[in-house]
């Protein structure tokens, strides 16, 4: 920033090369962290065009019921909600560990299953004696045995983050299996670093050595050792992004040694699976024996993770409709990879925690008697902090009978019931949405919309009947064009329609998977296996499909009786699911106390992820003086004083103005700031007569007028940079043009 004058600081002097190299004075740019004390103090009473100072920070009710909470008894209510998060978010953690883990493993032990035929069928051709390997020059054999089994990973991945993991894991699978395993990334493959970068690699990360000459002759020595006589598996993590000309070098090398030292090669290509057709040349693509494998795409791997962990465990936390959408498009259209997705997803659960001064409680979602645990720690909670939980808005739409911990305890079992009935639910129309290739994202971001549970409300007085036998216990639900008042052409609508035309095996498999994920539902659990039962005509699963393979080779009214029978089956599906919606899929931010566990606050994930350096840079100009926290500042309140930076003094002034500001009324307002306490401390200290004043005077006013014009068009200059302003044009020299305006 331009350095500002103080009241009692003479002119400033012509400033020197290292002062105007320094980056010091534009630390006001750079946001601070300010003080309880001050964020408490800042509030209303801005003008029409301040900014907001904490755009990201709670609003001052939350503010109040966080310290309602925390003056209860000290920070103990505080410390419990870092212990909540902790334990919530290690079981999340661990859980997306897992889920990664189980979607790779196939794919990985169909990789240690080739690998063992590769050193298998490499050894066919004899086993060479040590005085053999030890020897520099390679030995002369059939030129089948000279290539190199290669496995081709294709990813799929728009970014290589979410690859680093999964080779880090395939790695650490093979060592587990018996393999020598070697990391490489695209890095030691660099034009730089040449052949010679590679090999000294692949020694300090295979044998423990770094020797001054890269000599692949040091590896082979170290292959003969004793115990070290299984496959030796190379694996590089991304091979576009290595250099062509030091990869085919590498390969060529390993060719010549590949029998007595038996290299198996594992890349990774991201984009199409004919990448190394365009990366080496044809001398080294001859000497590779590929094979292709094919992990999970970034969607379905994201699918198990939102399955894991917002449906399959109720954790204690969860993510409201607003959130949901904001991380669904932070996936598919900025970013692109699961990383990212965990990322933003600890971001919300930290936010939460921090945020919400109830969610403590949210720990007793994890307990295997969810009900005993509240009950126990709801009756020593201070009457603040029932207050506090009868007072939430979901519970004021909702208001119980009596503010007692009884109640709270049943208002947060029913949470919990509510969100495991409204997440087997989305399971089963994900199980329906399979069948369309919907994205379980998808129909989860919908289930979530408040505006659902309006719709749920429509049809609440219909009910299925006692008599779960009753074949047309189903066939009083209404099944209307658009699905009883379900948005026509939404997932959950397309899910239904899709279900109503269905062939029989594909229905009996869906019906298969609904009793599977409806466990905890006895009604649903009946009324599936009432379908069921009526999909069987015989107890032999296999004759059904005999029978329908009979009456499309023999047309007669039988068949005819049966495909009507069908079509009443797919019907009564269609209703069971219609049926699951409106009793069951009720929104969790139409639960009361769901604010407990659920994070619905967007812009604050948004501000975190993406930012807004603009704004930012705006607050910072404005606020300067609570970052600078200096002693004429702090007392001054909102009034502009000269020791402010020149550059905050100008836009301060600009917010008094319009999208056009006047230079001229500009620099006479910065003047008159910049003049003012000078003018006063001199005539306050300077007594002399009148002549000699004038002519002081008018020599300061000389002087000066060049130096503030200076720093005044070195600030404007700085505006400019941060992309706040546009300089003058040809067709108003006198005007400038706000860039960010009404921020």
């Amino acid at each position: 920033m331009a350095p500002s004058a103080t009241p009692d600081s003479p002119p400033a002097t012509p400033i020197s090369d290292n002062e105007e190299n320094s980056l010091q004075p534009f630390f006001v740019l750079h946001k601070g962290v300010p003080q309880i004390s001050e964020r408490k103090a800042s509030g209303p009473g801005k003008t029409r065009r301040k900014i907001c100072l904490s755009p990201t920070s709670p609003t001052a009710a939350e503010k109040s019921k966080v310290d309602v909470v925390d003056e209860e008894d000290g920070h103990q209510y505080k410390q419990l909600r870092i212990e909540a998060f902790d334990l919530v978010w290690s079981r999340i953690e661990n859980t997306i560990k897992d889920v990664l883990r189980e979607i790779n493993i196939s794919v990985f032990d169909e990789i240690h299953s080739w690998l063992r035929q590769c050193f298998s069928t490499i050894r066919s051709s004899g086993t060479p004696g040590v005085s053999e390997i030890t020897r520099s020059y390679p030995l002369f054999t059939d030129l089948t045995c000279r290539q190199i089994f290669t496995g081709l990973v294709f990813t799929r991945n728009v970014e290589f983050v979410d690859d680093l993991l999964t080779f880090q894991e395939l790695g650490e699978h093979l060592k587990s299996c018996g393999c020598h395993v070697c990391n490489l990334s695209s890095l030691d493959f660099s034009t730089k670093n040449g052949l010679g970068g590679c090999l000294r690699s692949l020694l300090r990360r295979l044998v423990m050595v770094t020797p001054e000459t890269a000599d692949i002759a040091i590896l082979a020595s170290w292959y003969c050792e004793e115990g070290n006589c299984s496959p030796l598996v190379v694996i590089i993590d991304d091979m576009e992004r290595c250099s062509g000309s030091v990869l085919a070098e590498f390969i060529m090398l390993l060719s010549e040694w590949v029998i007595k030292i038996p290299v198996i090669l594992i890349m990774g290509i991201t984009t199409t699976i004919d990448a190394p057709r365009s990366l080496l040349p044809s001398n080294a693509l001859q000497k590779l024996c590929p094979c292709k494998f094919t992990l999970g795409s970034p969607a379905e791997r994201m699918d198990s993770i939102v399955e894991a962990v917002l449906l399959k465990s109720c954790f204690g936390f969860t993510v409201g409709y607003k959130v949901a959408n904001f991380l669904r498009n932070y996936f598919l259209k900025q970013d692109g990879t699961v990383t990212s997705f965990i990322r933003a997803l600890k971001i919300a659960c930290a936010k939460h925690f921090y945020m919400e001064p109830l969610s403590f409680m949210a720990r007793g979602f994890l307990e295997d008697d969810s009900q005993s645990f509240w009950s126990a720690k709801c009756v020593h909670l201070p009457e603040g902090v029932l207050k506090c939980a009868f007072d939430l808005p979901s519970c004021e739409k909702n208001k119980m009978a009596e503010e007692t911990s009884e109640n709270l305890a049943n208002g947060l079992s029913d949470l919990k019931n509510s969100v495991k009935n409204w997440a087997s639910v989305v399971l089963c129309l994900y199980e329906a949405g399979k069948f369309q290739n919907m994205l379980l994202l998808d129909i989860l971001c919908e289930a979530l919309d408040p505006a659902l549970c309006n719709s749920n409300a429509l049809d609440n007085h219909v009910e299925i009947g006692n008599d779960s036998a009753k074949p047309s216990s189903l066939d009083h639900y209404p099944l209307g064009g658009q699905y009883a008042g379900l948005r026509k052409g939404s997932f959950i609508s397309q899910a239904v329609s899709r279900v109503r035309d269905l062939p029989l095996v594909p229905l009996s498999q869906l019906l298969k998977n609904w009793r599977k994920q409806s466990k905890e539902i006895t009604e649903l659990q009946d009324k599936v296996k009432e379908l069921q039962s009526m999909l069987k005509h015989e107890e032999n699963g296999k004759s059904l499909t005999r029978a329908a393979a009979d009456t499309l080779k023999r047309p007669s009214r039988s068949a005819w009786n049966m495909e009507k029978d069908t079509k009443t089956v797919n019907d009564k599906a269609a209703r069971l699911m219609l049926y699951m919606v409106r009793k069951y899929l009720k929104p969790i931010e139409c639960v009361p106390f769901h604010e407990i566990i659920c994070f619905k606050l967007v812009d604050i994930l948004q501000s975190t992820l993406i930012g807004d350096p603009r704004r930012r840079i705006q607050l910072d100009l404005l606020n300067s003086r609570n970052y600078l926290q200096c002693n004429c500042c702090s007392k001054s309140g909102d009034a502009i004083l000269p020791s402010m930076h020149d550059t905050s003094i100008l836009y301060t002034l600009a917010q008094e103005h319009g999208d056009l500001i006047n230079l001229h009324d500009w620099f006479q307002s910065f003047k008159t700031i910049v003049l003012q306490p000078i003018t006063k401390g001199k005539q306050k200290v300077k007594k002399s007569p009148s002549s000699k004043k004038g002519k002081y005077m008018n020599d300061s006013q000389d002087t000066s007028e060049a130096l503030i014009q200076a720093r005044f068009c070195r600030a404007l200059t700085e505006l400019r940079i941060t992309g706040l302003f546009r300089m003058p044009s040809k067709r108003r020299p006198d005007f400038v043009q706000r860039v960010a305006f009404g921020l």
